[in-house]
């Protein structure tokens, strides 16, 4: 417990940082039950942000595709350490020889495939990013190229995982891996500013609207189609909600003790992160650790984490030019290791 001396420095630390100049539009952080804001709802206006607001959560989505694939396990219906052929038949490269375990921690070698040289996304393409894509279309894209490595060897994040863990959501259920999501995690929680758009390229009100860099003009982003992402990066949500849901999943409401402790186990990523199923891990400088998930698509960088101590921290930042990273682990550090 902080020292109310030390409490006003660590508070005005935050305040500090949340209010530093950047070139993000707007800026949200919530530590525990703390929000602080920065910024305009809208670019280039006065509009205050509230922290109520939706906005996209990019690859935080990954967390609640690997929570429906670990319930599934949990019923016995997929095995962690199957292999993925058994599933997706003639679906995936070489899956005979890539697990479901694999597919999660981004241990597959399966290319990513937005990082396909010469193929042209809605990322990158101004007004043609309301383009609609398949999910197997963009497996096709991943396919062109040879395995980054042999499965199991190695880590590399690849978006391509998580568009083959949603198809393997649909073959088990029989049903839209976003209706899975609904049913077993949205509704119970009542997560009711969480949604999965589809290719509906409309964020529900109050929203916080972006901008972003694109072939060297400003572009108005909030509005895109999310099928490009899928079930790699597709969701809306809230901070309010992401706080919930990690709370409840972290908590062990929603897969039991050993699935949860499969999810935790890790493999190391660098600067600090490691990655278990679907869930990172960041160890702070002055130790102990915070579990979630980061998230990065046009005009978006969001951050959702939640310490063992049922501590949460959420940082999201609107418009701006780089991943967010140094800001998320001063804050985080701020947070959690005041001098």
């Amino acid at each position: 417990m902080l020292t109310t001396g030390a409490a006003s420095a660590h508070d005005q630390t935050l305040d500090i940082l949340v209010n530093a100049p950047t070139e993000a539009s707007a800026t949200i952080l919530t530590v525990d039950d703390t929000t602080r804001t920065a910024g305009a709802r809208t670019p280039g206006t006065s509009d205050p942000v509230t922290g109520s607001e939706h906005f996209r959560i990019g690859s935080i989505t990954k967390t609640f595709v690997a929570t429906v694939v670990l319930q599934l396990v949990d019923e016995h219906r997929v095995e962690l350490d199957a292999p993925i052929e058994k599933y997706l038949p003639g679906v995936v490269r070489d899956g005979d020889r890539i697990t479901v375990r694999q597919i999660l921690q981004h241990t597959s070698g399966i290319p990513d495939y937005m990082k396909t040289p010469g193929w042209s996304t809605n990322r990158w393409r101004g007004d043609d990013r309301f383009r609609d894509y398949r999910p197997r279309q963009l497996l096709e894209q991943a396919f062109t190229r040879p395995a980054d490595f042999a499965p199991g060897a190695k880590f590399r994040y690849s978006n391509s995982n998580y568009i083959v863990a949603g198809l393997l959501i649909e073959a088990v259920t029989g049903n839209p891996y976003g209706s899975e999501i609904e049913r077993r995690i949205l509704r119970p929680l009542d997560l009711n500013g969480t949604s999965l758009p589809g290719t509906n390229p409309r964020l529900p009100e109050p929203a916080l609207r972006a901008t972003a860099d694109v072939e060297g003009r400003t572009v108005e982003v909030t509005e895109q189609n999310e099928s490009l992402d899928w079930a790699a990066g597709e969701m809306i949500s809230t901070q309010t909600d992401l706080a919930t849901f990690f709370d409840a999943l972290l908590g062990g409401r929603l897969l039991s003790a050993a699935t949860l402790a499969e999810m935790r186990r890790t493999v190391p990523m660098g600067s600090g992160f490691h990655y278990g199923l679907g869930l990172e891990r960041f160890d702070l400088p002055c130790g102990g650790q915070l579990w979630g998930h980061g998230g990065q698509l046009l005009g978006y960088v969001t951050y959702a984490y939640r310490r063992d101590d049922g501590r949460s921290f959420t940082l999201l930042e609107v418009s701006g030019t780089d991943d967010g990273f140094l800001r998320f682990a001063a804050m985080a550090t701020a947070a959690y290791c005041p001098r």
